[in-house]
Formats: C-alpha cells, sequence, structure tokens
C-alpha cells in the first residue's frame, strides 16, 4: 500500500505565520479610508459568484454592493391613506413627487397610502429592472455558469422592483427590509391577484408575487453560527411563515416576535437569486482578499505534490480563477486525495465521470480545485482545508461546515444546501471533505 509510504499533508498542519496573517486581517475599509471616510451600513453579496460576476462587475450590476450613508436622506415612511376611486387617491398615484402604495382589493375599490420623507433614513432597491430608481440590479444565477450568455435563456422569477432595504442614518444604523419597490413613479402597485389584507390597525399590507424571504443566522455570522428558520417579508415589513408554495395566494401565519431587521449573516431570497447582507461591522472581522491570497501563497510555498507524477502542485492566481492551470491540484471527492491532473483510472461503465484514485482504490468524482475568493462568504479566517463537493471550491473547515447546513431556496417550493461561491447543489452524506495533500519527497 503504498498511502504508507508518503508523507501525507493537512493544510492545517502548515505552519502558517500567524502574526503575519493577523497584519491582513483588517478590513478594506481600515486600510483605505481616511478618518472621515462615508459610513458603511453593510454590504450585499450574491450568492453563486465568486467575487465577481463572470463577464466582470459593471455599473449596478455586480457581485457585491456596498450600502454607504447618503449626502442626503432619501427614506420614506407612510403617512396617508385614501380608500376608493376618490380624485385625491387618484392624484395620490398620478402625482410623481409623491411615494404610494396602490392595493387593488377589486375593480370598484383600491386603497392608496402615501408614503412621506423621512429625514431619518436611508433607501436602496433592489431587483431585476435596470430603471433608474434600482441601486443594485440582480438578475437570474444560474449555478456554475461561467458567463452571462449562460443565464439569459431563463425567464426570470425575480421581481423587477423586488425588496428594499432601509437604513437609519444614525447609530446604531439599524438596517431593514422591505418587500417591493417603488418605479420610476414613485409607485408600489399591488394587483387583484396579489395577496393582500386589512392589518388590525386598518392599515394595508401585502405580498409580493414570489415574495422576498429572509433567514437570519442563529448565534450570528461567525464560526458557531448555526441555519435559522426561513421566513417571507411583507410589504410593510411584517414578518410570517412561509406559504405553501412562492406564490400562493394565501399568506403564511403572522411571526410576531420576529422582526425586518437584518443582521450580520442576513440571507435575502428573490426567487432566482439569493443575497448575504454583511453589516460594516461584521466585514471588519471578516478576512480580506489580501489574506485569502497570503493563504494560497502559504500552501504554493508548501510545495504540495502529486503522489503519482511527484510534480509540484499550485493553485492558481485568485484572477485566472476560471481557466484550469497545468499546475492545478484535483481531488478525488470520496476520498480527499489530491493528485494533479491525471488521464488514468477511468471507470468507462460509469460515463467517465468516476475515477478510482491512485493512493486509496475508492471510486467516486475527480474535479479540479479552485480556491473561494469571495471573502464575504468566510465565517472565520481559518486555512483553506477543505472542499465542497461536487464543485471543489476550496475554503476554511467551519466555512464549509456552515454553508452545507443552510437549506436555500430552490425553484417554488424545494430548499437544498449549495455551495457559496458557485450555486452548485451540494451532494454527498456531507457536502464537503477534507483535503489531503502530499508534501515534498526531499
Amino acid at each position: 500500500n503504498n498511502e504508507q509510504s508518503v508523507p501525507q499533508l493537512l493544510i492545517r498542519d502548515l505552519k502558517f505565520e500567524k502574526k503575519s496573517l493577523a497584519k491582513l486581517m483588517f478590513s478594506p475599509d481600515q486600510e483605505n479610508h481616511p478618518s472621515k471616510a462615508p459610513v458603511k451600513y453593510g454590504e450585499l453579496i450574491v450568492l453563486g459568484y465568486n467575487g465577481s460576476l463572470p463577464n466582470g462587475d459593471r455599473g449596478r450590476r455586480k457581485s457585491r454592493f456596498a450600502l454607504f450613508k447618503r449626502p442626503k436622506a432619501n427614506g420614506v415612511k407612510p403617512s396617508t391613506v385614501h380608500i376608493a376611486c376618490t380624485p385625491q387617491a387618484a392624484k395620490a398615484i398620478s402625482n410623481k413627487d409623491q411615494h404610494s402604495i396602490s392595493y387593488t382589493l377589486s375593480r370598484a375599490q383600491t386603497v392608496v397610502v402615501e408614503y412621506t420623507h423621512d429625514s431619518n433614513t436611508d433607501m436602496f432597491q433592489i431587483g431585476r429592472s435596470t430603471e433608474s430608481p434600482i441601486d443594485f440590479v440582480v438578475t437570474d444565477t444560474v449555478p456554475g455558469s461561467q458567463s452571462n450568455s449562460d443565464t439569459q435563456s431563463v425567464q426570470s422569477t425575480i421581481s423587477r422592483f423586488a425588496c428594499r432595504i432601509i437604513c437609519e442614518r444614525n447609530p446604531p444604523f439599524t438596517a431593514r427590509i422591505y418587500a417591493a419597490g417603488f418605479d420610476s413613479s414613485k409607485n408600489i402597485f399591488l394587483g387583484e391577484k396579489a395577496a393582500k389584507w386589512k392589518t388590525s390597525d386598518g392599515q394595508m399590507d401585502g405580498l409580493t408575487t414570489n415574495g422576498v424571504l429572509v433567514m437570519h443566522p442563529r448565534n450570528g455570522f461567525t464560526e458557531d453560527s448555526k441555519p435559522g428558520v426561513w421566513r417571507e417579508i411583507s410589504v410593510c415589513g411584517n414578518v410570517f411563515s412561509l406559504r405553501e408554495t412562492r406564490s400562493a395566494q394565501q399568506r403564511g401565519k403572522m411571526v410576531e416576535n420576529e422582526t425586518n431587521q437584518l443582521q450580520d449573516g442576513s440571507l435575502i431570497d428573490l426567487c432566482g437569486a439569493t443575497l448575504l447582507w454583511r453589516t460594516a461591522e461584521g466585514l471588519s472581522r471578516t478576512p480580506t482578499v489580501k489574506h485569502l491570497e497570503a493563504l494560497r501563497q502559504e500552501i504554493n510555498a508548501a510545495r504540495p505534490q502529486c503522489p503519482v507524477g511527484f510534480n509540484t502542485l499550485a493553485f492558481p492566481s485568485m484572477k485566472r480563477k476560471d481557466v484550469v492551470d497545468e499546475k492545478q491540484p484535483w481531488v478525488y471527492l470520496n476520498c480527499g486525495h489530491v493528485h494533479g491532473y491525471h488521464n488514468w483510472g477511468n471507470k468507462e461503465e460509469r460515463d467517465g465521470k468516476d475515477r478510482e484514485c491512485p493512493m486509496c482504490r475508492s471510486v467516486g468524482p475527480y474535479v479540479p480545485l479552485w480556491l473561494g475568493c469571495e471573502a464575504g462568504f468566510y465565517v472565520d479566517a481559518g486555512p483553506p482545508t477543505h472542499a465542497f463537493s461536487p464543485c471543489g471550491h476550496v475554503c476554511s473547515e467551519k466555512t464549509t461546515a456552515y454553508w452545507s447546513q443552510i437549506p436555500l431556496p430552490h425553484g417554488t417550493h424545494t430548499f437544498h444546501a449549495a455551495c457559496p461561491f458557485c450555486a452548485h447543489q451540494l451532494a454527498g452524506e456531507q457536502g464537503y471533505i477534507r483535503l489531503i495533500f502530499q508534501g515534498p519527497l526531499d
């Protein structure tokens, strides 16, 4: 058994230079901004993209979006309620300077709630539309897609004006999420088919067609995090249990003791894309891209080798994260043994997808390893010792353990765990594997 005769190396055995890495742990904000930096409320990061969109981040369409305090407040809050088709109601709807939400109850009756300026809050809008009221343009995530051309053929299920986030302009800068966003005429229209109702205090509320779901993790976004429960958020920011399917007419039960306040690590699902909310404080404790790059260099400096070809393996630079390099490490997903690329061990009768590991003879998929470059997905700053299965994205053990437990909404009524870096559904017993590298023989 040649497994015994060669040095085995788990990455945790590498002696990482703690001091040098500690210097790199500061957030980009602390490095780059003078003390009069604009206040950052937090960032939204789209799951399924490893640091940038496939064709590059452009304008309002990118893989992560930072929410900064605006020079001038643009938040709104509900004020006057108009019932039926009175001239006032019609005027409120047509008034381009007045935000309003219209609830169509029947052809004869519409309730219009006017919104007025709120000098204490900033509003940010998210959706599929590229119209100017949308601050962050989000399109459907196709698992593992390498270019936007892969995503264009899909009929989108993301609403054009999906949701809005309202941030307090004063400490502690609380952020709250609401379903639906205001369009170019500053209106939100809930048509006859949308679920809507009158609340106990006489106000109106409703749900959007495919809904906005939110999950707050337990124990924050840390190495001790555990998944929370998915809830649906209404147009007025109330919290409900999930409907039977995404667009069912019947709303879930109201959850009185929970709020629409976002916390570090909250997940927002728009039915077609899932966003991770990271607070500015949470990001300051998260590894930076510089830290991940230092870890990459540490692994490569240890000169891991292919146990069969004896060639030195190296993770390619983060900029080359989609092109398989000749020195790229590959892994057998059933056992975790890391090799260089080779052609033997194909199981012809299994469509060539499964291979036999030369080290331990276990049979399973054989895939290239990629470093997870989106630092915002890491729950800790640990070394990259584990890989998601079946995609081969590599990150810390606690990060793989956390994401493998999260049931992410998929389609209209199913949930499954997925790799945060590429959105591929996880496979195998755990959804991830510990990597076994071989050290150099000299």
